[in-house]
């Protein structure tokens, strides 16, 4: 729940994310269930615009862990933490890896940007997602496009960042959005449309459905760290 600049919702990681984890849900054969979303995730750094709410990466880490733990206490020991934010990776990353090595279960972080497939080159020209960019303004437009505010579109891009960040003589600084971006948004929002959105949206659910289709063709054990050598 964070500051998506002027034009897009405050859930807009979340809408996402959840709708794609729910048609993979009603389209796959393997048995699945979606549990609820986590609303509140890793965002600190977006902490100066109205509306943002954060947790630490330990709270959050903490939390997708425990729910992994009870899942697996019932016999669920593959699970998709399906993200919408890339804030909450580290700490995505450090419950995995911990509970892979507790061998309580295999959790695989996922976000539904990570692998475009090329369509960020073919349909924005660019490498990756920004920050209520036109990707993600496209994305939104296909899971709920009644919350996009498209007069405010304008305004999100002038006064956007160009690229994420703010680097000085190779060094990092860009440490909060405020930093580097006045409305709060990184890219061209005004490049979004429906149609684009539809695409994002049937390739982050077909990539899904392929990682369900995987996970569940594993024997538990092969997910399991390999041994000391």
């Amino acid at each position: 729940m964070e500051q998506h600049g002027p034009a897009l919702p405050l859930g807009t990681d979340l809408l996402a994310a959840e709708a794609v984890a729910r048609a993979v849900d009603e389209r796959t054969d393997t048995p699945t269930v979606t549990l609820p979303t986590v609303p509140v995730g890793v965002s600190d750094h977006h902490r100066q615009f109205h509306g943002t709410l954060s947790v630490s990466p330990e709270t959050f880490g903490a939390y997708v862990r425990e729910v992994t733990e009870s899942l697996a206490a019932h016999g669920v020991r593959r699970v998709v933490a399906v993200n919408g934010h890339g804030g909450n990776d580290d700490a995505l990353r450090r419950a995995a890896r911990r509970l892979r090595a507790e061998e309580t279960a295999f959790l695989a972080p996922w976000n539904w940007f990570a692998d475009l497939g090329g369509l960020d080159e073919e349909l924005f020209d660019q490498t990756g997602i920004g920050h209520a960019d036109a990707a993600e303004s496209s994305m939104v437009y296909a899971v709920a496009a009644d919350l996009v505010r498209e007069a405010a579109l304008a305004d999100a891009e002038a006064g956007a960042a160009d690229g994420w960040g703010n680097e000085v003589h190779g060094a990092q600084l860009g440490f909060d959005t405020a930093d580097f971006s006045e409305s709060g948004a990184v890219g061209s929002p005004t490049d979004a449309s429906r149609e684009k959105g539809r695409q994002l949206f049937e390739h982050a659910t077909d990539e899904l459905a392929a990682l369900v289709g995987w996970l569940t063709d594993q024997p538990f054990t092969a997910l399991l760290p390999e041994p000391h050598r």
